[in-house]
């Protein structure tokens, strides 16, 4: 019996290791609705599970036996490309925080939400009619460069230690943060058919595409918000070549499309501290 019990084991304990020794950082596709902590989750639940680890606390187990982070949270109703650090390689996600991304968007004229985005309630509806393809065009040079941009109130952003969206929907007074400097790398309108209007935005870290739209809409002296929001790109992941899309979470598929972390030396190279990476 004794033997039989060793072999049963031998394999989880193995599978269990090889995943425990993966480091660096992928890609997985967010699909609209859960949050990102919801999608760091659920990978976690789906390689602990072929690794055939019972979680009967699953939160807990799951800190506790995979090192795993994200690099930059996407709101709950956008998709696309969600950076993801396993190991050693969570210490590599500030620079896909401060990196390029790009996005495609979708914004409708005429209407603004209390959120900036289609999951928020109306606030104030405007006339539209008298926007053209050429005053959104016009209008977005302004927006492109070096450029000052207040976030919105429902966002990561934390008071207290807690997210601004949670304090708001508890119902608490929340001040708007600060304008802060972000950048823009390109902006342009790939179709105009009004309401709607499709953008696609190449920008750096701590932008939001939302109070982009919001302040076009202001500017073109209707109102707008995000209808639709797909992050493209993030770092060196693109959305059509890198992402797992959910039923390839797996160590296999997860080895395939892994960035290790560099040796000390590349990353000395490339000017990133040598506590960025442990091998």
């Amino acid at each position: 019996m004794a033997g039989g019990m060793s072999t049963s084991v031998a394999p989880l304990t193995s599978s269990l290791s090889k995943l425990q020794a993966v480091n660096g950082l992928f890609a997985v596709y967010k699909k609209q609705g859960p949050t990102s902590a919801d999608v760091l989750n659920s990978l976690k639940e789906a390689l602990l599970k072929e690794a055939g680890v019972a979680n009967p606390n699953p939160k807990k187990r799951k800190k506790q036996m995979l090192k795993i982070g994200h690099g930059g949270t996407l709101d709950s109703a956008a998709s696309g490309v969600l950076v993801v650090g396993v190991g050693d390689g969570t210490k590599m996600l500030s620079s896909m925080l401060s990196g390029s991304k790009k996005y495609t968007a979708v914004g409708e004229l005429g209407k603004a939400t209390d959120t900036l985005d289609a999951t928020g309630a109306v606030v104030l509806e405007k006339e539209f009619e008298h926007v053209t393809k050429l005053d959104i065009e016009e209008k977005l040079k302004h927006f492109v460069g070096d450029i000052m941009q207040v976030p919105p109130l429902y966002s990561a952003l934390k008071k207290d230690g807690q997210r601004l969206s949670v304090l708001l929907k508890k119902g608490c007074k929340v001040e708007a943060k600060p304008a802060r400097a972000v950048k823009v790398y390109n902006l342009s309108l790939q179709e105009f058919s009004p309401p709607h209007f499709t953008l696609h935005i190449e920008c750096g870290g701590g932008f939001y595409v939302r109070s982009l739209v919001d302040e076009l809409g202001k500017a073109v002296s209707s109102c707008a918000h995000v209808k639709e929001l797909i992050r493209t790109k993030q770092g060196q992941f693109t959305l059509e070549d890198d992402t797992l899309q959910e039923e390839h979470w797996t160590l296999e598929h997860v080895l395939r499309s892994l960035h290790p972390c560099p040796e000390p030396e590349d990353a000395l190279e490339n000017g990133a501290k040598p506590s960025d990476c442990n091998t």
